[in-house]
């Protein structure tokens, strides 16, 4: 399953799939503050970069006040043995700590995430859902906060050229898109 949508210069992609196997220069990585991996995306993008990952979060982490990285930050990595170039560790809000503030701390680890993208050159990047899986956030309301962060930072910049959500279920594939079709119109190509 894939969707395509035109967002200012830029393609936005909507696809079903696992977000280690994707060949695109930078993926992201939905991370907890500790940076030292976890459950769910995090330990799949782990396990597949290889334990030089780990390494690499330790040395950003040195950079981090307290270590810890917050709330609606990213940071960038290489990525090791994954076949994307760079991994982008976003940390996403737990919906039920952040109530209010959620959909601010979302939208602002995507913005962040495609700031780092404009910093280093990268055309093409990859998301996960972030903070919909054991951070709660429902994810028909967090297709809408992601997909409208990611169109303001579209329509505002030139880079990056190609953003895709690689989602890992039917369900979440089916709150973005109905998501997507609400702010865009019909895609331009479906499969």
């Amino acid at each position: 399953m894939t969707q395509r949508f035109r967002v200012g210069h830029a393609h936005l992609i909507l696809s079903r799939g696992d977000i280690t196997l994707e060949e695109i220069e930078a993926i992201a990585n939905a991370a907890n503050s500790g940076l030292l991996g976890g459950g769910g995306v995090d330990g799949a993008i782990h396990d597949a970069a290889g334990p030089e990952l780990l390494d690499a979060c330790r040395q950003v982490k040195l950079t981090l006040p307290g270590g810890r990285l917050p709330v609606g930050r990213a940071v960038i990595t290489p990525g090791f043995d994954l076949k994307a170039q760079h991994v982008l560790h976003c940390v996403g809000p737990r919906y039920a700590e952040a109530r209010s503030e959620a959909p601010r701390l979302l939208a602002s680890c995507y913005s962040d995430a495609l700031r780092l993208c404009r910093e280093h050159g990268i055309r093409a990047v990859a998301f996960p859902s972030i903070s919909t899986g054991i951070f709660g956030y429902p994810v028909s309301e967090a297709a809408p906060v992601a997909l409208e962060a990611v169109c303001a930072a579209l329509e505002a910049h030139e880079l990056p050229k190609l953003v895709k959500f690689v989602l890992f279920d039917d369900v979440t594939f089916r709150a973005y898109a109905e998501a997507a079709v609400q702010l865009f119109g019909p895609p331009s190509a479906s499969t």
